[in-house]
């Protein structure tokens, strides 16, 4: 992710980062299943992924915790 993507999740309201944390966990686990069956070709995907969803989980906890 570049700079500018990762500021527009810092700046994105609460009820939104969750919103794109479910969205995102339903993908991975797509993607996950299309990776056990052979249909992904481009594993880095799954890896970017998960990545973006820690980012959104760790953008709330601070949030909560200040």
């Amino acid at each position: 992710m570049k700079k500018k993507d990762i500021q527009e999740l810092k700046n994105k309201p609460d009820a939104e980062l969750e919103r794109l944390i479910q969205d995102g966990s339903t993908e991975l686990r797509t993607m996950r299943f299309d990776l056990a069956a052979g249909k992904v070709k481009d594993i880095s995907k799954v890896r970017e992924l998960r990545k973006r969803i820690a980012r959104m989980h760790t953008f709330l906890r601070e949030r909560k915790t200040s």
